[in-house]
């Protein structure tokens, strides 16, 4: 699982060396299925916004109960419903950037005593606030891969 400061550390490059690739990829080479694919770079990075958006709220509540319930993430649903295919890459780029650099704000300012409160989104899988965070940069990188690896 690792500590805090190492998922935070990750968090942290993620965000230094992904920010400008992301920004070099034009609009055009982000919309429409790859081979292989069900989403565009623009739906990834749209799924990537609802994780962080999603993830926001886990962070914030779970410090304030010492255990809480959340909702289940519908992705295809929130994807589909928001049309991140029509907005344009560069604001895409612009909102999952500053999005998560407040997360990396956030998620340092976690009290140590605050990282074992439990989270539960699927009842046969409760975890901990720290476990989300890590698993959060874990997802992170897997979509990245995704985006930028193509």
């Amino acid at each position: 699982m690792g500590t805090i400061q190492a998922t935070l550390d990750r968090l942290d490059a993620v965000l230094r060396t992904a920010h400008p690739r992301l920004a070099a990829i034009g609009d055009e080479q982000a919309t429409g299925l790859p081979t292989g694919m069900t989403w565009s770079r623009k739906q990834i990075l749209g799924h990537l916004i609802d994780s962080a958006s999603n993830n926001h709220q886990r962070f914030v509540r779970s410090q304030l109960a010492p255990a809480i319930t959340f909702p289940p993430y519908e992705q295809d649903g929130w994807v589909r419903t928001q049309g991140y295919e029509d907005r344009p890459w560069v604001d895409l780029v612009l909102l999952w950037h500053s999005y998560n650099q407040h997360l990396l704000h956030v998620m340092s300012r976690v009290p140590e005593a605050k990282l074992a409160n439990e989270c539960v989104v699927r009842a046969d899988e409760p975890t901990t606030l720290l476990h989300h965070m890590t698993d959060y940069v874990d997802h992170l990188e897997h979509h990245l891969g995704q985006i930028l690896d193509r």
